[in-house]
């Protein structure tokens, strides 16, 4: 069930995708990629070698956004995985009023657009719900990004009953929202279960008791970085 709460604009919905494959290249950045080597093939046939290669470098620039590395998730199933690639811009306790509707342990990640932008699940278990808000495109280092921006929240429960939520929040330049999930699925740590296009901000929601390892300005990789553990 997709629920929506609107702060601005018109509701919407994320686009629900397919798993993909175990490919180095997502299938999202199909059109995007195949589109700038058309652009650059026509500079290069009009203009010659330099002057197709802006149009190149931004084709390997999308080439690198969409890829969708393997990546080999730490044993421990105690151990709480990084749900993105990123920046670690707080670690706080707070009080998550719209869905978890309890205290929590708040990790905020800010995913530039140099970073891969697979997001994968923190912790094996179940999605229990899935939540659209539209809203605006702040930037999504700044705090008032929670709040403001449009997101897709996806509340899950492990093996022990206990809630977790992961919220991915649209940036300045993304402005697209893939999940592969919807309510009812079942993830184990490390899985993919959706991206954000271009740039943009990913806030998982930890339950008491944890042990969080991460500190404020650590760069971690979705899926490879234990954030903590569950007490």
């Amino acid at each position: 069930m997709i629920k929506q709460e609107v702060l601005g604009g018109e509701p919407g919905l994320p686009c629900y995708r397919k798993k993909p494959r175990r490919r180095l290249v997502t299938q999202e950045g199909y059109p995007y990629i195949f589109f700038s080597a058309l652009i650059t093939f026509v500079t290069w046939v009009a203009f010659g070698e330099w002057g197709a290669l802006f149009p190149f470098l931004l084709t390997l620039y999308i080439v690198s956004f969409f890829r969708n590395p393997p990546r080999r998730r730490p044993a421990g199933e105690e151990f709480i995985l990084a749900p993105a690639d990123g920046k670690i811009l707080e670690v706080v306790d707070c009080d998550e009023k719209r869905y978890l509707k309890g205290r929590a342990k708040r990790i905020s990640i800010f995913m530039s657009p140099f970073n891969c932008h697979i997001n994968r699940s923190p912790i094996s278990g179940t999605v229990v719900d899935c939540f659209y808000q539209t809203g605006s495109f702040k930037a999504a280092f700044k705090r008032k990004a929670m709040d403001h921006n449009e997101h897709h929240a996806v509340l899950m429960r492990d093996q022990y009953g206990k809630s977790w939520l992961v919220i991915q929040i649209a940036g300045f330049l993304a402005r697209r929202i893939i999940s592969y999930i919807q309510s009812g699925d079942a993830l184990k740590r490390g899985n993919r279960f959706g991206l954000i296009q271009f740039g943009s901000r990913t806030d998982l929601y930890c339950p008491f008791p944890c042990e969080i390892f991460v500190k404020k300005g650590q760069r971690v990789y979705a899926g490879k970085t234990i954030l903590g553990r569950i007490s």
